[in-house]
């Protein structure tokens, strides 16, 4: 009876199947996690239809383009500071101004500051972690020319 107790363990073909389905199956479920995932934090779409679009973009670049604007940001004391200066460098009010700010990998910090100017800046009160924040901003110029650009703040650690 000791002999039989001791059989050896055969690795059989339905062993084999196990593992293999197995193994299988958990590279499928990862990728569908990691699929769905992506597919859930994906910000969405610019424009309903690009073709559209297109059709006045020139049109828009260059009038954008002739007001010469140079628009920057920078954070300091719990402030998000947007400037906007003409070619002379000198500050630029707006008609409107319409920003959010967020990430530029998901949507889930995005936010719109309510900026106000300050007669050199829009300021706006904003307490921003390290890392890359992107300020996607449309602005409306005294002439009525749209203005939208995204502009790239990096903030340090520390």
């Amino acid at each position: 009876m000791m002999a039989d107790e001791r059989a050896e363990k055969k690795f059989t073909g339905l062993h084999f199947l196990l593992i293999f389905v197995g193994a299988f199956g958990v590279i499928i479920a990862v990728n569908l996690a990691l699929a769905w995932n992506a597919v859930a934090t994906f910000p969405g779409l610019e424009v309903k239809n690009s073709y559209v679009a297109s059709q006045q973009f020139d049109e828009r670049r260059d009038a954008q383009e002739a007001l010469g604007w140079d628009v920057s940001a920078r954070a300091a004391g719990g402030l998000l500071i947007l400037s906007i200066k003409d070619a002379d460098g000198k500050s630029i009010q707006v008609t409107n101004l319409e920003a959010v700010l967020g990430r530029a990998t998901h949507v889930k910090d995005d936010r719109e500051p309510e900026f106000q100017f300050d007669g050199r800046a829009y300021v706006a009160r904003e307490e921003l972690t390290p890392g890359n924040w992107n300020i996607r901003m449309k602005a409306t110029a005294l002439d009525g020319t749209a203005f939208e650009q995204r502009v790239v703040l990096h903030i340090d650690e520390g």
